[in-house]
């Protein structure tokens, strides 16, 4: 059995995730050029109770057979909190930096090469690819804004189980805006909420708020819902105001 580097890993995400590592090196070693774990697993924000281990699976070659091998097993770990993997190649990699430079940014910054190399440390985003994804990013949040706010009819839980899920969505935008305005984002959601309002000169509290709530540290009447549904699309307005003057 190849050894396994799950140091880096938060120790309740190290060992929901070591059985299902196991049992895939176990059947389908040959063909794995590397395996990384992504996401709150590798940071301060992981909760045992309700955050998934999130994991990348780089194949030497793309092999359906794989995805035959792993299917069957997603019941099984699934009920662990270990979620269904991305499957990649190293040519599909290459190929994607300019579609996903998002996805991939926050991949390069949070990720813990648990076998084999680490493909993912030397990723080069262009700046160009970055921009112009976070500008489509923050435009369709604002439609999204809007139609969650008007399909919630004023309920309350929906009210604010939209703006819970939709910051989830946020925090790897932010990382990308972060770094178009030239400075490195932390990893911890908080920290890059913070981060991002003095990189952009924003108000970002509001986001602070609905991530506290998401957290269950808060719980927001619907009078306070409406009030950050304003603060929220008015920040994200105006974070994308910002994004559309930076220059290529």
């Amino acid at each position: 059995m190849p050894d396994l580097n799950l140091e880096k890993l938060k120790p309740s995400a190290a060992k929901k995730i070591k059985p299902f590592l196991d049992e895939i090196l176990n059947k389908y070693l040959e063909k794995i050029h590397s395996i990384h774990v992504t996401g709150s697993a590798v940071t301060d924000d992981f909760d045992e109770k309700v955050s998934d281990v999130n994991s990348i699976f780089i194949l030497k070659e793309m092999d359906l057979k794989f995805l035959e091998l792993i299917a069957p097993l997603g019941k099984k770990y699934g009920k662990h909190k270990v979620a269904a993997p991305l499957i990649m190649t190293p040519g599909y990699i290459k190929t994607s930096l300019d579609v996903f430079p998002i996805e991939f940014l926050n991949f390069k910054i949070i990720h813990s090469t648990v076998f084999g190399e680490d493909i993912l440390e030397n990723l080069e985003i262009k700046r160009m690819d970055l921009r112009h994804q976070c500008e489509r990013e923050l435009k369709t949040k604002l439609i999204r804004l809007r139609q969650g706010y008007i399909s919630s009819q004023g309920d309350r839980k929906l009210l604010a189980e939209g703006f819970i899920n939709s910051i989830t969505g946020y925090i790897p935008l932010f990382r990308g805006i972060i770094v178009l305005s030239g400075k490195e984002p932390p990893a911890g959601q908080s920290e890059v909420i913070k981060a991002l309002s003095n990189a952009v000169n924003v108000n970002t509290d509001v986001f602070s708020r609905v991530l506290k709530e998401k957290h269950g540290k808060v719980k927001l009447s619907i009078e306070e819902l409406n009030t950050i549904f304003e603060d929220y699309y008015a920040a994200t307005e105006k974070i994308g105001e910002i994004v559309d003057e930076i220059k290529d």
